[in-house]
């Protein structure tokens, strides 16, 4: 028997599928993309699986091939649906699942995103989180008109000006989540008193200001909401270099990460882990989890075979797809094997993200999960009731507030 703990697994929901080309292949379901029953399809899927959560892409923009502004292509998906409501739509449909959806912090009020998270952890009894997400496309500051942000190149970002943007705005989103996590932690647990014959429904005493002052935002609190049925929603942020990984070890429960090769993924985990320690948190739990796009066919060459295809109906690419984090096209057992591997460098889990929805999920949920499960790799059945649970961490987090 192995002592390697079981692999942690979530699957990256967005639109038909990661390939550009998704909506165009067979069993895609275009036309119910923004339908209810289309997403509620998609998480039963994930949940059948045994995954431990879903994450729900959003964006206050539509989708663009170039950072600076829209690309006017009509050829590919544009449009979403809102990832907190539709979360919170498929909540009670599913028992397990976990549910993270997208919220761009760069433009959200963190009692409002608080508040929304909250409440989608009451509607699931205990099952959300959030994914935080900075702007910086200049269009979306034009849809709120507070502030601005000149159109910036890839070449400009990555100059000591737009990174001295690109780590204001992470500062910013790490007080986001602070002000996140005081407010959840804003009314005590039994703070509801509901004594109908003493009229008293709440302990006035167990509501707490937050008082919180930075350089981003002042918010008083207390919350409206009560306290979440986790104590603490599990807090997620995607990262792809040192700035963004210091907000992983700063602020998050779990980070994603793209790494290419197991080296790659070893030096990640390991830049992490000392931002970790940086930030006085080297002993609180932290699950590193790699991004993976995936196509997944039981037939040898027929997940490349698929690849090649996609790529040739995005013709106006001229180029196959490309992704920041790593494609895979292949059998279940390769990509358990690949996933074993990279989880031998310190990944602690890994977020999927299919190629094609209507495919590729399940290839995951009825090709991959299967064949981790023959290797003792992945759970046989749910155990936990609740996200923290399915991942290890404290079930109940103690609130910062509560007194002795």
């Amino acid at each position: 028997m192995s002592d390697t703990p079981p692999l942690h697994l979530a699957v990256a929901l967005d639109g038909a599928g990661w390939h550009p080309a998704a909506w165009r292949e067979q069993g895609a379901r275009p036309g119910e993309l923004f339908t209810a029953r289309y997403w509620v399809d998609l998480v039963r899927e994930a949940e059948a699986g045994l995954l431990d959560f879903a994450t729900f892409e959003d964006a206050l923009s539509l989708q663009s091939s170039r950072l600076e502004g829209p690309d006017d292509r009509t050829d590919q998906v544009r449009g979403r649906l809102d990832a907190v409501l539709t979360a919170a739509r498929v909540a009670p449909l599913t028992r397990h699942l976990g549910l993270v959806p997208t919220a761009v912090v760069t433009h959200t009020e963190p009692f409002h995103l608080s508040k929304a998270i909250a409440t989608l952890d009451h509607v699931s009894k205990g099952r959300a989180g959030v994914r935080v997400q900075i702007s910086a496309r200049p269009q979306e500051y034009g849809h709120f008109g507070r502030r601005t942000l000149a159109p910036l190149t890839l070449g400009e970002l990555q100059s000591p000006e737009g990174q001295s943007i690109v780590s204001a705005l992470f500062d910013e989103a790490a007080d986001h989540v602070e002000v996140l996590r005081r407010l959840w932690d804003s009314w005590e647990d039994d703070a509801e008193i509901r004594d109908a014959a003493t009229g008293r429904f709440v302990d006035r005493d167990k509501l707490h200001y937050i008082d919180f002052e930075g350089p981003h935002f002042a918010v008083k609190g207390p919350s409206i909401t009560p306290r979440p049925p986790q104590g603490q929603p599990l807090v997620t942020s995607l990262a792809h270099q040192t700035i963004p990984y210091r907000l992983v070890a700063r602020s998050a429960d779990v980070g994603y990460v793209t790494p290419h090769s197991a080296e790659d993924a070893r030096a990640i985990v390991e830049e992490i882990r000392t931002e970790r320690a940086a930030a006085g948190r080297a002993d609180e739990p932290l699950h590193v989890f790699g991004d993976l796009v995936v196509l997944v066919d039981e037939e040898e060459g027929r997940a490349a075979e698929r690849l090649a295809a996609l790529d040739t109906l995005d013709t106006l690419a001229g180029e196959p797809c490309a992704s920041d984090a790593e494609i895979f096209a292949g059998t279940p057992a390769a990509l358990a094997d690949l996933l074993t591997d990279w989880q031998a460098a310190g990944l602690t889990g890994y977020r999927l993200r299919p190629a094609v929805l209507g495919h590729d999920l399940r290839g995951i949920t009825r090709g991959l999960v299967p064949e981790l499960q023959r290797r003792g790799a992945f759970r046989t059945a749910y155990t936990a009731t609740t996200l923290r649970g399915h991942l290890g961490l404290d079930a109940h987090p103690a609130n910062r507030y509560a007194t002795a």
